[in-house]
């Protein structure tokens, strides 16, 4: 079906339709052009960095092969445990993934597990391969959440903010058009950090804590206001507690934590691939003084 999405505060309206084309009877949806569309360049971003984190590049691409499959399987698990009460009644219904139903942190859990696990058999550090995986899930997560945008869902609550968004999906109701705060916070971070990382980073994982505070802050904020969130199975004080939001929380502490444990370590290798490569070291076009 077509969306009719408007924002009337900026003046701003679109025709939207989930299907992009069919092939036969076969239907394909925007979600996954995009999805697959983030996934590419985020690989692409990988394997062209992995020089500057030390990391074999063809190792590197089977450690994103394993993870991708492991992400999927991850990313469907998460999402139905924590909507039991369902498929807890209609198991078979757990391997219906085209129905939809796919939680990102499950997706995160899914792929490290499953890419860190072929990156110790390959005996490859650990670390500089979280730095990586860290950039392309920002970048991967960045353009994929306009895939939530063809699908119309993904959205929170009624807002009266002059960018509130409105279409058949919301029930015709200006709300929060939370798949935009995630994908600009997530792209803003990518370009952050991989200036970061390529100008001023001292050691293996400074990236990956990074992640951790700046996705973990945003995330437990936009999670309040969703209205599709995941919940888990016991109450805090007699409030029901948004998974992704308790996550976001942890994981925002966590990285900080590290971040400060860290603040003084340095690694030689960056300092010195950088000088190696004129990287920030003013070399170019410079003139000797006399």
């Amino acid at each position: 079906m077509d969306y009719n999405v408007s924002f009337p505060g900026l003046g701003l309206e679109f025709t939207v339709n989930p299907v992009a084309f069919t092939i036969g009877n076969y239907p394909v949806y925007w979600y996954g052009i995009i999805i697959a569309s983030g996934l590419l360049l985020a690989v692409l971003y990988a394997y062209v960095s992995s020089k500057r984190y030390n990391v074999d590049g063809n190792k590197l691409i089977n450690c994103i092969l394993v993870g991708i499959i492991t992400g999927i399987i991850g990313a469907r698990l998460y999402y139905c445990f924590f909507e039991w009460d369902y498929y807890g009644k209609n198991p078979i219904e757990i391997l219906y993934i085209n129905n939809g139903g796919l939680a990102i942190y499950g997706g995160v859990i899914g792929a490290l597990l499953g890419g860190l696990t072929v990156a110790k058999i390959q005996k490859m550090k650990v670390m500089p391969i979280l730095d990586i995986a860290m950039m392309g899930f920002l970048l991967g997560q960045g353009i994929g959440r306009w895939g939530n945008f063809m699908n119309q869902e993904a959205f929170g609550a009624p807002t009266d903010l002059p960018w509130g968004m409105v279409s058949q999906g919301t029930d015709n109701v200006a709300v929060h058009p939370c798949f935009f705060y995630e994908s600009v916070w997530c792209l803003l971070g990518f370009v952050i950090l991989h200036f970061y990382g390529k100008y001023r980073q001292r050691y293996a994982g400074q990236i990956f804590f990074s992640y951790l505070v700046w996705y973990g802050f945003e995330r437990m904020i936009v999670e309040g206001l969703r209205t599709d969130s995941l919940y888990m199975h016991f109450q805090i004080f007699g409030n029901a507690v948004r998974v992704s939001q308790l996550l976001s929380a942890i994981i925002f502490v966590v990285g900080i934590v590290m971040l400060l444990i860290n603040i003084k370590r340095k690694d030689s290798f960056y300092a010195d691939y950088r000088r190696k490569k004129g990287i920030g070291s003013g070399k170019a076009g410079s003139k000797k003084r006399n």
